[in-house]
């Protein structure tokens, strides 16, 4: 007796449709994370063999917005973690991988590049996954914008520790509040998240904490766009995975920036 299968052709759309949806199920799967790896580390990975490897410290902001977009294209299988310690590097990172010997850098197609913002950009342009930029021209020039401030934001916030904190930053702040309030498709700077989340939600994150355990000062008061939006950001598992914790991270910042033991 013969059986008949039907057989459904499926569409390129359809397809990548359920690319997709393969990619965000890994969302919901909590990645076993490699061991932070120091100074006691001899040999480096077996570099440019193929693999595509994204160095990170775990404590690192800058580092956890690569790895947060890295996480939200599902790129899980496709970019591998290496967590290097900081305080203690393996010689051979900056002698063999990244001579910057900062943290994040991707090795990709036989060669290493830096700097968060540019990977970010560098991730959306060479990989597959959901799309973190808009088409919309007038939200990817805000988007410029926004990016482009992201440096004199944490700079204002950083140097702020030094003198009178809730003072200094006001400004800062506020300007992230109007920013929040441009677009009304969605609670995220361009309406919807995008890179321009990613880019600024580690550093958020880490100021709230630290302003709330010193000064005893919340960011979002007067703020209600900033406070919504924190509260979204931390709803998004990639993000939310790549969060280190809180008391650690205080006490870290404390002793670098404030002296407190």
């Amino acid at each position: 007796m013969k059986t008949k299968f039907d057989i459904k052709v499926y569409s390129v759309e359809e397809f990548k449709l359920f690319l997709d949806g393969i990619r965000k199920l890994k969302l919901f799967v909590k990645e076993d994370l490699p061991p932070t790896l120091d100074s006691t580390s001899l040999e480096p990975p077996p570099l440019f063999d193929g693999t595509t490897r994204l160095y990170i410290a775990y404590i690192c902001p800058y580092a956890q917005r690569v790895w947060t977009a890295r996480n939200y294209k599902g790129l899980q299988d496709e970019i591998k973690l290496v967590a290097i310690d900081l305080g203690s590097k393996p010689t051979w990172y900056k002698e063999k991988v990244y001579l910057e010997s900062k943290v994040p850098s991707l090795e990709h197609n036989n060669k290493v590049i830096g700097e968060s913002l540019d990977l970010l950009k560098y991730l959306e342009d060479n990989f597959e996954g959901p799309k973190l930029l808009p088409n919309d021209p007038s939200k990817r020039q805000f988007a410029e914008e926004l990016l482009e401030y992201t440096d004199t934001f944490n700079k204002t916030v950083f140097t702020s520790f030094k003198g009178d904190p809730v003072k200094e930053t006001g400004s800062a702040f506020d300007y992230l509040e109007t920013a929040l309030n441009k677009f009304e498709d969605g609670p995220f700077f361009l309406g919807q998240f995008s890179l321009v989340d990613i880019a600024y939600a580690p550093f958020i994150a880490t100021f709230q904490l630290i302003f709330q355990d010193v000064w005893k000062y919340d960011i979002t008061a007067g703020r209600p766009k900033l406070g919504a939006w924190i509260e979204e950001i931390n709803k998004i598992d990639a993000y939310t995975q790549t969060k280190y914790d809180p008391a650690k991270l205080v006490e870290t910042y404390k002793k670098r920036f404030l002296g407190q033991q």
